[in-house]
């Protein structure tokens, strides 16, 4: 027992002296990011774009995989851009691809703040289907484009990792400008 209140008391006085607390400043994850270069995708593909020479091609190895299916993998960054292509055979197949596309991205709803969609033009005269995601979903940024007649291209970013949205953002919109640039530079096969 006298023990027990040596301990204790020899804890209060090691604890009454005067502590200076200093509150540490904000931090953020450092995130070293290289000027973009590109390269062109090989011409086995129904399609031409440039990609990041920073990703490396991924066959998509899932069951449900097809030929042109194929990940855009950025290793030093975590991220990851699916790439998915089907062809157009008639109408009815590609009402079942946008069908599709905006399902996936409504799957995201559940997490989402805000899913903004916009029709945009590109300098190669296509034009494309944008989804941003805001909130901690797993995909910030998608796109869908065609021809309507004979090609179909689905893109989505995600990243293996826990980190918050917020903290990834440099990364996200680092990532976004290449997939811009890969509807800017995409062509199709006739």
């Amino acid at each position: 027992m006298m023990r027990k209140w040596f301990c204790i008391l020899a804890v209060v006085i090691m604890s009454c002296g005067e502590k200076n607390f200093n509150p540490k400043p904000k931090g953020f994850n450092r995130i070293d990011l290289t000027p973009a270069k590109y390269q062109m995708l090989a011409d086995s593909f129904p399609f031409r774009l440039e990609y990041s020479t920073q990703a490396t091609i991924l066959k998509d190895s899932s069951w449900i995989a097809e030929r042109y299916w194929f990940d855009l993998y950025y290793e030093q960054l975590g991220a990851n851009i699916q790439v998915t292509y089907k062809p157009v055979n008639n109408r009815q197949t590609l009402e079942e691809y946008l069908s599709d596309s905006y399902r996936l991205t409504s799957e995201h709803r559940v997490k989402a703040y805000a899913i903004d969609e916009s029709v945009i033009s590109l300098n190669n005269g296509i034009k494309a289907t944008v989804m941003e995601l805001s909130g901690e979903v797993p995909t910030q940024f998608q796109f869908h484009v065609t021809d309507s007649t004979k090609h179909f291209l689905r893109c989505a970013l995600y990243f293996k990792t826990a980190t918050q949205n917020d903290s990834l953002r440099p990364v996200i919109n680092y990532v976004k400008m290449d997939m811009l640039h890969m509807l800017n530079t995409l062509s199709w096969d006739q």
